[in-house]
C-alpha cells in the first residue's frame, strides 16, 4: 500500500460504520493487507 492508501485506511477505520472488507475493496487490497499496514486497528 502507498502511504496515501495507509492514511486513507486509517481515516476510514475510525468510523464505526466502516468495515475492513469494504475499505479493502475501496483501496483495491485484501483485508489482511489492511491489518498488516494498520496493525493498531483491532476491529
Amino acid at each position: 500500500m502507498t502511504p496515501e492508501q495507509v492514511r486513507h485506511a486509517r481515516e476510514l477505520l475510525v468510523e464505526p460504520d466502516n468495515i475492513v472488507a469494504s475499505i479493502a475493496r475501496l483501496l483495491g487490497v485484501s483485508g489482511s493487507t489492511i491489518y498488516k499496514y494498520v496493525p493498531s486497528f483491532r476491529g
